[in-house]
């Protein structure tokens, strides 16, 4: 069997060799954390360096990081209604379990527009904000999951502030890829996820950035773990893994990012020489380094991700997918993008190990695929 090309980092990261060599050494570890003996505090031990670690990723005090067990849960948390916040504003560009609302009831949920590059309309932020009569939640991804674009984090948090309210703010595909100090973007709160970093899946936190703000109740009760913020013996080997992945990311940020920017660059060039009529959505924004959008007009995404499996590729859909059955791309649309061009929303994700051969193999197999694939519908049509 050939090597085969992966290049959906977006969807989930290898595991790092840092990631695996302290989750080995967690299974090691017999002790439970919440024991007082010596084999409990050396489980506890390893839970305390990874929760430093994971922080440190954000600018954050250890103290303010609550272990969960991915993402989706840490935004749940996250998302919580108080006697002082009865009211969420989500942009239109949002995760799904953003969208949802987490524990807000759907009538105090509202969506906030985007513009066509996809990043929040501040402007209708700054209008919904006026128009509340109650203190709000606003929730804002700083990079999306689909077309990399990186939102106004910054300013949105001064309008929320402004307002009296809170900002939650999804780092999960932006955390280790760019920049992303609690302190400089202004987010009240934090969701990161471990898997996107290179540590296992079924871990991840949601980070303060004040120890006075109190978080909701927890979503899951019972002991005293987590600080009494998440019930339940803590995942050291998960955990362990994933201080690991956010110190390595952490480590090689800056010349990582710098790399994965000149591999983008290199990946939509072959793009443009090979097809003209290809188009990169939220090409006018600014992007996180390791993400690519793209699709041409008259070619299906599912079909063409089937064909590039076929040869090799491992890529994704910009459109949503759910126990195999691809769904029109909210975001895509929240942005105007036209439906017949939508369909056809290919995601190209890079990661600290992608090679230029692998970028120049899925060029290849882009253009061998696409080519044929246009040939068969103008088959059709003819």
């Amino acid at each position: 069997m050939t090597d085969r090309i992966y290049l959906d980092w977006n969807a989930t990261a290898p595991l790092r060799p840092d990631a695996r060599e302290a989750m080995l050494a967690a299974l090691a570890a017999v002790g439970n954390p919440s024991s007082v003996h010596a084999e409990g505090r050396a489980a506890r031990r390893l839970i305390e360096e990874a929760r430093a670690k994971v922080a440190a990723l954000v600018g954050a005090e250890p103290r303010n990081v609550v272990f969960t067990s991915g993402g989706t849960e840490a935004n749940v948390l996250a998302l919580s209604p108080s006697p002082r916040i009865r009211k969420l504003l989500v942009s239109a560009v949002e995760h799904p379990s953003v969208l949802a609302g987490g524990r807000f009831p759907a009538g105090a949920v509202e969506r906030v527009p985007v513009t066509a590059d996809g990043r929040i309309d501040l402007a209708a932020l700054r209008g919904r904000l006026a128009a509340s009569a109650e203190s709000v939640m606003v929730s804002l991804m700083l990079a999306n999951n689909e077309t990399g674009v990186v939102q106004p984090v910054s300013e949105a948090a001064a309008l929320v502030h402004a307002a009296g309210g809170l900002l939650h703010v999804d780092a999960v595909q932006a955390a280790g890829r760019i920049p992303c100090d609690v302190n400089a973007l202004g987010a009240d709160l934090v969701t990161v996820s471990g898997h996107k970093l290179g540590a296992p899946k079924g871990i991840g936190a949601l980070i303060r950035r004040d120890a006075a703000l109190d978080l909701a109740d927890p979503l899951i009760r019972g002991g005293g773990q987590e600080r009494g913020q998440r019930a339940g013996t803590e995942n050291v080997a998960g955990i362990a893994g994933f201080g690991a992945a956010a110190a390595a990311a952490l480590a090689g940020l800056s010349a990582a990012r710098a790399r994965l920017a000149k591999l983008r660059d290199r990946l939509e060039a072959g793009l443009a020489a090979a097809s003209p009529e290809v188009v990169v959505l939220g090409a006018g924004a600014e992007r996180v380094p390791n993400t690519t959008l793209f699709a041409t007009a008259g070619i299906k995404a599912e079909t063409a991700i089937i064909a590039l499996d076929l040869a090799g590729v491992a890529v994704s859909s910009g459109a949503a997918c759910s126990s195999g059955k691809v769904q029109p791309s909210h975001v895509l649309a929240a942005m105007g993008v036209p439906p017949e061009l939508a369909q056809g929303a290919i995601r190209v994700s890079l990661g600290p190990s992608t090679a230029e051969s692998e970028v120049d193999g899925f060029i290849a197999a882009w253009i061998n695929v696409s080519q044929a694939l246009l040939k068969v519908r103008r088959g059709i049509a003819a």
